[in-house]
C-alpha cells in the first residue's frame, strides 16, 4: 500500500470539486470514449481491408510469422516501466489540483524512468531479435528477414513508448477527445503505407518499416496537441522523491503488463511454435471479429477511467460503486450482443473476406471457446481499469502473475494434445482466477462489502441469458452460409438488434 496509496497522500490531493465538475468529469469522458469509439472503428476498417492483402502477399505461413513477431515485441514494450502509464495515472487524480508544478514534474519524471530503464529495453529487445527466427518456427531462408523485421519492429515500439508521453497528459487531463479524427487518420496513413510495401514486394521489412513512419507522426502530433490544449505542460526538473514515487509504480504497471500480454498475446506464440505459424493465421482470422468487439469495448471503457480515478481521488465512492455497477452492465449487454452476433456470422464473413476463407474456418467449437474468452476478457479489463485507477495495481500484479502460470502451463499442455481447441480452453480455465479475485480487490479499494445473494442471483440470471443466446447463435452459424456483402450486413445488423433487445 506504500507506493500505492503513497501518490494519494504526501500533499497531492486535489482541490474540492467546483459546482458542475460531475457533468464535467461526464461530459469529457463521453467525448473520450466516442473519440476512442472513432479511432478504433477506423482502424478495424483498415485493418479489414489490408488484412485480405496481407495474407494474398505473404502468404499463410509468413503472415503467421507476422502476427507472431508482433505479439514477441509487445513482451518488449513492458520492460520499459510504463512511465506513460504512471503518468496517466497520477495526472488523472490530480486534473483538479492547483499546483500544475506537480504535474510538470511528473512528465519530467516520467522521461526520466524512460532514459534509466532504456538500456534494459534495448537489452531485451536485442534478444528477442537474435532469437525470433527460432522462437517463430520460421523457414531456414527467412532468418534474415525476420531478424530485420524484429529490429524494425524495436525501433517502433521504442519511438512509440516515448512519443505517448504527450498522449499520457491529454488523457489523464480527461481531454482525449481533443485528438479526435487524429490517430483514424494515421491508420489510413499506415494501412496505406502497408498495402503498398506488400505490393512493391518488400515483405516483412516493408511491413517493419511502415510501422516506424506511424510511430513517428503519431508522436510529433500529440506533442502539438498537448501543447495547444493543456497550458501548463512543460517538462520540469523531477526531484528525486518525483522519480521513486513514479518508478515504484511504473515497476507494479510494468510487471502487470507483462503478465497481461502473457495472458492475451501468449496465444499466438504457443500456437505457432508448438504446431505452426499456418495455425497461427487459421486462429487469427477465426478471432478477428471477436477481438475487434473486444477492441471497441476497451477504448470505450478506458475513456471512462480518468473521470473514475477523479471520482477516487474526491473520496466519492458511493458514486464510483454506482458507476463500475453501470459498466459491468453495459459490458454484459455487449458481450451477449455482440457475441451471438459473431457467432451466427463469422463462417460467412471469412469466406467472403478472404480468398480460401471457408478452409481458414478454425470451426464453431473454437468460434464459441474464442467468443467466451472475449467475454471474459471485457469483465476482466473493467475491473482491471477500475483496480488501476485507484492508483493500487500490486495487488492485481499478484493476482495475474498466478493466472500466468496456471494458464500458460494450461495452455501449452492442452495445445500439444488438442491443437486450437485445447489452446482455447487452457487460456479460459486458467484465466478464472482473475475472473474470481478482481472483484474482490474492486470491492475491498471501494470500500464495499461483496454483492448479496440477491446481486449473484440476478448475475445468474443474466449468466443464463447469455448461454442461450449464444448457443442459439453457435448453431445457427453452422446453418447459414451467405455468398455477397449485402446479404451478410443485413443479416448482422439484424441480429444484432435482435440480440440487443
Amino acid at each position: 500500500m506504500g507506493t500505492e496509496a503513497g501518490v494519494v497522500r504526501r500533499g497531492l490531493e486535489p482541490a474540492a470539486p467546483a459546482s458542475g465538475a460531475l457533468q464535467a468529469l461526464t461530459r469529457r469522458a463521453s467525448l473520450s470514449a466516442l473519440a476512442s469509439l472513432l479511432d478504433y472503428a477506423v482502424k478495424a476498417g483498415v485493418t479489414l481491408v489490408i488484412t485480405p492483402i496481407l495474407v494474398g502477399g505473404l502468404g499463410r505461413s509468413l503472415y503467421g510469422v507476422w502476427e507472431m513477431l508482433g505479439r514477441l515485441v509487445g513482451y518488449m514494450s513492458a520492460a520499459d516501466g510504463r512511465p506513460t502509464e504512471a503518468l496517466r495515472l497520477v495526472v488523472a487524480q490530480q486534473q483538479g489540483a492547483a499546483d500544475h508544478d506537480i504535474n510538470r514534474r511528473s512528465v519530467g519524471a516520467a522521461l526520466t524512468v524512460w532514459l534509466l530503464l532504456l538500456p534494459v529495453v534495448l537489452l531485451v529487445g536485442a534478444i528477442i531479435t537474435w532469437f525470433s527466427p527460432t522462437i517463430v518456427n520460421a523457414p531456414a531462408e527467412s532468418h534474415t528477414a525476420v531478424r530485420l523485421t524484429s529490429a524494425l519492429l524495436v525501433v517502433s515500439s521504442l519511438l512509440g513508448g516515448l512519443g505517448t508521453v504527450p498522449e499520457s497528459v491529454l488523457r489523464g487531463m480527461n481531454l482525449g477527445y481533443k485528438r479526435m479524427g487524429l490517430q483514424a487518420a494515421v491508420s489510413i496513413v499506415w494501412g496505406a503505407l502497408a498495402a503498398w510495401a506488400v505490393y512493391l514486394g518488400l515483405g516483412l521489412a516493408g511491413l517493419g518499416g511502415s510501422l516506424i513512419a506511424r510511430a513517428l507522426i503519431t508522436g510529433v502530433f500529440f506533442w502539438l496537441l498537448v501543447r495547444k490544449y493543456v497550458s501548463w505542460f512543460r517538462v520540469a526538473r523531477p526531484t528525486r522523491p518525483d522519480v521513486k514515487r513514479l518508478l515504484g509504480m511504473s515497476v507494479w504497471l510494468s510487471a502487470g503488463d507483462m503478465i497481461a500480454k502473457l495472458l492475451l498475446a501468449s496465444d499466438v506464440i504457443i500456437l505457432g511454435a508448438v504446431v505452426s505459424p499456418a495455425a497461427v493465421t487459421t486462429f487469427v482470422l477465426t478471432g478477428y471479429a471477436a477481438r475487434t468487439g473486444l477492441g471497441i469495448h476497451m477504448f470505450t471503457a478506458g475513456a471512462a477511467m480518468p473521470g473514475f480515478g477523479g471520482l477516487l481521488g474526491e473520496r466519492q465512492l458511493e458514486r464510483a460503486a454506482q458507476v463500475r455497477r453501470e459498466l459491468l452492465t453495459l459490458t454484459w449487454l455487449f458481450v451477449t450482443a455482440v457475441g451471438a452476433t459473431v457467432l451466427a456470422w463469422n463462417p460467412s464473413f471469412l469466406a467472403l473476406w478472404v480468398h480460401d476463407g471457408a478452409r481458414l474456418y478454425a470451426g464453431p467449437w473454437v468460434d464459441l471457446l474464442i467468443v467466451l474468452i472475449i467475454a471474459q476478457t471485457a469483465f476482466i479489463r473493467t475491473d482491471a481499469y477500475i483496480i488501476d485507477a485507484a492508483l493500487r495495481p500490486r495487488r492485481r500484479v499478484v493476482i495475474a502473475a498466478v493466472t500466468a502460470v496456471a494458464t500458460l502451463g494450461l495452455a501449452i499442455g492442452l495445445t500439444h494434445a488438442f491443437g486450437i481447441l485445447g489452446l482455447c480452453l487452457g487460456m479460459m480455465v486458467g484465466r478464472g482466477i482473475q475472473s474470481v479475485a478482481y472483484p474482490v480487490i474492486v470491492h475491498r479499494s471501494l470500500e464495499r462489502p461483496a454483492g448479496p445473494p440477491g446481486a449473484r442471483l440476478a448475475a445468474a440470471r443474466l449468466a443464463l441469458t447469455s448461454a442461450l443466446l449464444l448457443g442459439a447463435a453457435s448453431w445457427l452459424g453452422r446453418e447459414l452460409h451467405v455468398a455477397s456483402w449485402p446479404v451478410w450486413l443485413a443479416g448482422v445488423v439484424l441480429t444484432l438488434a435482435l440480440a440487443v433487445g
